[in-house]
Formats: structure tokens, sequence, C-alpha cells
């Protein structure tokens, strides 16, 4: 019965394998138990991998690296390989024996009932041998992606996952080790896919017979690396376009009621954070100010959502009164002021770097004037309108 449903849903297997020659015979042969559905990706192992497979060569796909090139890669060739025989799907299983093939039709069942779904099996987290350096990580990559997506999972870092390989064909990847499997899924939800966990069983290999080609320096850094990338995108482009996707008059009369006239928060809270929004949209750290601002207003706990609508001040379209704004409010705080920099056919670094200190002046002014107009305008209105109602 599952055979048949591998076939109606165009759906295979695929098992990247690095140097876990130890665990790989009995992954593969529970899979084949449920499909014969199956790609093997050896990722340039130099154990006894290349020997083993070759009792495979009948009855499953193998690809072969001549050098080990990463997880991230393993798994885009495999999904190259799945998208050129005609899959539509791809369920990846890891080959160190942590994951069950009995829960092959559970991923199976997703989508029959929720298509193009790129779904993640989540691991409990507190069974037995599970190492306290993975649950952290985990909870750590749970925030980002809640962050950069919007979207709240238990499990972001587990490797038994179903593709839906065919929707995520339009999009570009970059990443090549363990930082993939964060890649994909942000860009996915970034791209309209949904993104889901649903429970599935987890075996941890008790001390040293655990076998982890995970580094945790350089593939923490990567990843790290990585986040701070997606982030920057996030609240530079994602974040604001999820929330005007969602402005409609019922979201919005409900973000009115939720975030302004709410009781539970007080009105000075809800003045600091827009104007603390307006400040920070206009400070002159351009690329940084999402950033920085969200980490501060969180230190400070104002009202994330008012921050972030206020902090909007600096969309493209008035980005460039913002800096003509700054620039002239700085000539006339700075000792010898200049009013070249907009009036030139040719505008060189030197001219920039002569200008520099009376934009930052003006900028850093016209951002206080910007943050104080705000809290006193939100203060009076949210005052005003208690007081009606």
């Amino acid at each position: 019965m599952t055979h048949s449903r591998f076939e109606k849903y165009n759906c295979c297997v695929l098992i990247p394998t690095y140097n876990n020659a130890g665990t790989l015979q009995q992954v593969v042969d529970s899979v084949l138990e449920v499909t014969t559905n199956v790609i093997v990706v050896d990722d340039g192992s130099t154990d006894q991998t290349p020997d083993l497979l070759q009792q495979y060569k009948e009855s499953v796909e193998i690809i072969t690296h001549d050098k080990n090139k990463g997880k991230g890669r393993a798994l885009r060739n495999g999904f190259k390989h799945a998208l050129a025989a005609g899959y539509d799907y791809a369920i990846t299983i890891d080959s160190d024996g942590q994951h069950f093939a009995s829960d092959l039709p559970k991923f199976i069942d997703e989508i029959e009932s929720n298509p193009s779904t790129l779904v993640i099996g989540a691991r409990n987290m507190s069974s037995e041998n599970v190492p306290g350096k993975s649950s952290f990580g985990n909870k750590f990559s749970n925030f980002w992606f809640w962050f950069e997506t919007g979207i709240k999972l238990d499990d972001t870092q587990s490797g038994y996952r179903l593709y839906p390989i065919k929707a995520l064909s339009g999009i570009k990847f970059f990443t090549n080790k363990f930082e993939f499997e964060v890649e994909v899924i942000v860009k996915a939800a970034w791209s309209g896919l949904n993104v889901k966990n649903i429970p599935i069983q987890i075996h941890y290999e008790p001390g040293d017979k655990r076998i982890s080609h995970f580094r945790p320096f350089q593939d923490f850094s990567r990843i790290s690396l990585l986040n701070t990338w997606l982030v920057t995108l996030a609240l530079l482009y994602y974040i604001p376009l999820r929330f005007f996707k969602k402005l409609t008059r019922e979201n919005i009369r409900a973000f009115i009621q939720q975030h302004f006239f709410n009781e539970d928060e007080s009105t000075s809270r809800k003045a600091f954070s827009i104007g603390f929004g307006f400040f920070m949209g206009i400070f002159p750290v351009w690329g940084y100010q999402m950033l920085l601002g969200v980490a501060i207003a969180h230190l400070l706990k104002l009202n994330k959502a008012l921050f972030l609508v206020a902090a909007n001040i600096s969309l493209p379209p008035l980005i460039p009164f913002i800096i003509y704004g700054s620039y002239k409010i700085g000539a006339l705080l700075v000792s010898d002021p200049r009013n070249d920099l907009f009036f030139t056919s040719e505008i060189t670094f030197e001219l920039v770097k002569d200008n520099l200190f009376q934009y930052i002046v003006g900028a850093i002014t016209l951002a206080l004037a910007a943050g104080i107009f705000g809290t006193i305008m939100t203060f009076i209105t949210v005052t005003l309108t208690r007081k009606r109602s």
C-alpha cells in the first residue's frame, strides 16, 4: 500500500551519507521495506561506504561525489537528480540511524492533506541520550526562523523532512554545508510555501557511539553568518512586505485595537515604542536600523510591533527626503556648512566624505526630533481616545 502511495505522489526517499558505513545498511534496508524509490548520495565517503553501496546498485539510485562537498551540496544534487527522474517530492532521512523508516507514511499523509508543504519531523528533544548542545542549537535555530519568517516551529534542525522539490525548483540557494537546511526552510517560507512540523520518533546512540560530522565552531559560525544575512533581508524587505500584505481593513482594525487601545499596556509604553521607531528609522546606521532597533526595543521591553511599524518611516520612497532633510538640518548646526552635495553633476568619494559629518549631525538631530514628536503625539492620541471610551 505504501509503495503505491510513493508512486502516486511521485515521491522518493533521499539519503545523504558521509562516513556512516556502520549504520547506512540498516537505514537503506529499512527504507526499502517501505518504498523502492530511493536515492543515496555518497558525499565523498572515505570509509567502507562505497563498497557497501555496491550491493544496492540494482535497487537504489546512487550518486557519488569524488570528495566531500557538504550535506547541503549532497541534498541539492540529490534534489536535482530526483527532479530529472520525474519526482515532485523527496523525503530526506539521515544515515546515522537516528530516524525510523516506519515514520515515512506520516510524510505521505502530509502530501495528501497539505500539498506543496515543506514538512520537518519534530524530534522530542527531551528523549534519552539527546545531546545538550543539540537541544540548545535547536532552540537557537527555532528563534531565528520565527524572527525571519513569523512562523513558530518546535524543531527546525531535524534532517527528516519532506521537501516539495518541484515547488522549490525556482528558488536559488547558495549554501553547501549544514547551513543549507536553514536557508531552504527560510526561503521556502518567504516564497509562500507552508512550513510545518509533524512528530517523529528519534534514537540517539549513547556517548561516543553516535557519529556526527557537525563541527561546532565552523558549522555554527556558518549558520550564524547565514542568519545574520537572512535577518538583514527580513528586516529590510520580508518583514515589511509581510506586514503590508496583511493590510486588509479587518487586520488593520484588529492591529490598532490590539496594539494601540488595549488596556493591558500603558500609554507611555506605546508612545515610547512609536517614538523610538521614528528615531531608529532615521538614525544614520543604514542597513542596521531594524536589527539594532529590535534588539534595543526588546531590552527596553517596548512594543516591538509598534516599533516596527514606526521604523518603516524609512521606506524607499521617503529615504531621499530623509537624507536631504538631514543634510540641510546639519548645515544649520555645523561651523562650516556645505551645500554642494545635491547640486553637482558628479558625486565623488571625496565630496561625500567632506559632507558626511554634516549629514550625520543632521540625521541624528532629525531622528531625535522625529522620536520626540512621535512620542508626544502618540501619548496625546491614545490618552484622548481612552478618555472618550
